[in-house]
């Protein structure tokens, strides 16, 4: 169970890059005003080096509610660095970079050392390092300037739809005021799964806005999982380490 908590906590984040933000790309939808949300969506996007945060985050399925606390430290583009505790005793450490998911945990003293496949396996959506470090950020999980989208204006704000069918469903909110990301939806309607991810509100940190809070919930048939994830403390451009060394004696498992 705490392999399955952690590895979701950090997903909600915990919890994915190769600096596209930082990329200049053409916008394929055609409607101007999307185009031109679209454009100040990445704009807006938050400019640093490091980040350093502590989070809350409370697990929870039909049968138990588990509350994680989070140290988190990313390095923008290149490393995103966990550590658990619950109860204040330490249980959990990951370390992940574009290439590579790794971490292990106290109780059953595991370990695993690979790629993205078992975030996405446990999440039930693929994912890899620039998405997640999207979703950490209220970025859009998916590059918005490289389909045509279904635009309008909701009650909740911008709304994108992918106009060509995929076998991942896709559904992109922005906040009208700051362009970051409102909710954001994943669904594999053959496999009965979904990933719903939503932004309550944003905190401004050196002139850009970072979430405040997270919550993610996850279904895969009759099963759903709910993740509320807060940073309660947060900073930027600070001089980080990111130490991370797999104990000896543990079991390393594997992603069939």
């Amino acid at each position: 169970m705490i392999r399955r908590i952690f590895v979701l906590a950090l997903l909600s984040v915990i919890v994915i890059s190769c600096g596209s933000g930082r990329t200049k790309k053409g916008i394929v939808t055609k409607d101007a005003e999307a185009a031109g949300i679209i454009a100040k969506h990445y704009e807006n996007e938050a400019d640093f080096e490091t980040l350093n945060a502590k989070l809350r985050t409370v697990y929870q399925t039909e049968d138990k509610t588990q509350s994680v606390n989070l140290n988190f430290r990313m390095e923008k583009d290149k490393t995103i660095w966990i550590s658990a505790t619950i109860l204040g005793f330490p249980m959990a450490k990951a370390y992940i970079t574009p290439t590579s998911v790794s971490y292990y945990e106290k109780i059953g003293k595991t370990y695993f050392e690979g790629d993205f496949s078992l975030i996405s396996d446990i999440l039930g959506t693929p994912l890899d390092f620039e998405k997640l470090q999207n979703l950490l950020l209220g970025q859009a999980i998916y590059d918005l300037r490289t389909e045509e989208y279904e635009f309008s204006q909701t009650p909740r704000g911008y709304q994108f739809l992918p106009v060509k069918d995929d076998f991942i469903k896709k559904m992109f909110l922005l906040n009208t005021g700051n362009l970051k990301a409102e909710a954001q939806q994943l669904a594999q309607e053959e496999e009965n799964r979904s990933v719903t991810v939503t932004y309550a509100s944003y905190q401004e940190i050196s002139g850009r806005f970072f979430p405040r809070n997270i919550s993610i919930i996850a279904n895969e048939g009759a099963k759903n999982t709910h993740i509320d994830l807060t940073y309660r403390s947060l900073e930027v451009n600070t001089e980080l380490s990111f130490p991370f060394e797999i104990p000896s004696g543990y079991e390393e498992i594997s992603v069939e």
